[in-house]
């Protein structure tokens, strides 16, 4: 059995230029999610897909396998990213690697821990086609979520056909963080949806994924309080 992990990081970003590179406490965005995947024990090997050469020469330079250049139609702001997933680990099993799960890390998702991406590993089993990472989400579409009606008003998300007064009163909702993926080889074509999936859940200070300049402000921020930067 061989797992493998893969990280995808485009050089083109937009809320946050060149953030996969950026100094994060002390080293570029992208290497905190090498580490972690290195230091997990259930990850045999860590690929990078990127289209970007500073992004590969600082992922090798780290511990990363970057196996090739991501074609450009792969890399655009429209791009989804199971396709640079799947595309990546069809290199790798052309390459003679016999992989049977897939852990993707977002790399702009650090403060997750080994531990969260180890958790997240142990609930895929034989009857789960992938896990998802999520945390409470502050709003709920029970409670205070609304959604514009084709006349102009608004109304709840999903109305219960009962008042709900308070948030802990309506069904728990989770907000995915896309932190962690995990998939079996067989069902990484699934993707999310057309299978059966689980979830992982995280406290809301580890799921911050960095997308604008402030999530970068606050995640620094917590990382040096945890003493990331000592």
């Amino acid at each position: 059995m061989t797992t493998i992990c893969t990280i995808c990081a485009r050089g083109g970003s937009t809320g946050v230029p060149r953030k996969n590179v950026r100094d994060l406490c002390g080293k570029p965005l992208i290497a905190h999610s090498i580490e972690q995947a290195l230091a997990c024990p259930e990850i045999d090997a860590v690929y990078v897909s990127t289209d970007d050469d500073e992004i590969a020469e600082v992922a090798r330079r780290f511990g990363a396998i970057v196996p090739f250049k991501r074609p450009a139609e792969m890399a655009t702001v429209t791009a989804p990213k199971l396709p640079v997933i799947q595309h990546l680990v069809a290199h790798v099993v052309a390459s003679g690697v016999d992989v049977t799960r897939i852990v993707d890390l977002d790399p702009t998702s650090p403060l997750r821990t080994v531990a969260d991406i180890s958790a997240a590993i142990a609930l895929l089993d034989a009857e789960t086609d992938v896990v998802i990472t999520g945390y409470e989400a502050e709003k709920n579409p029970y409670f205070n979520m609304v959604e514009v009606r084709p006349d102009g008003t608004v109304g709840l998300v999903k109305p219960l056909g009962h008042m709900v007064t308070s948030r802990q009163e309506a069904p728990e909702v989770l907000a995915m963080n896309g932190s962690v993926y995990v998939w079996h080889r067989h069902s990484l074509d699934k993707g999310l949806w057309d299978g059966r999936a689980r979830v992982y859940r995280m406290p809301r200070e580890r799921s911050i994924d960095i997308d604008h300049e402030l999530d970068f402000v606050m995640v620094e921020l917590l990382m040096k309080r945890a003493g990331a930067g000592a």
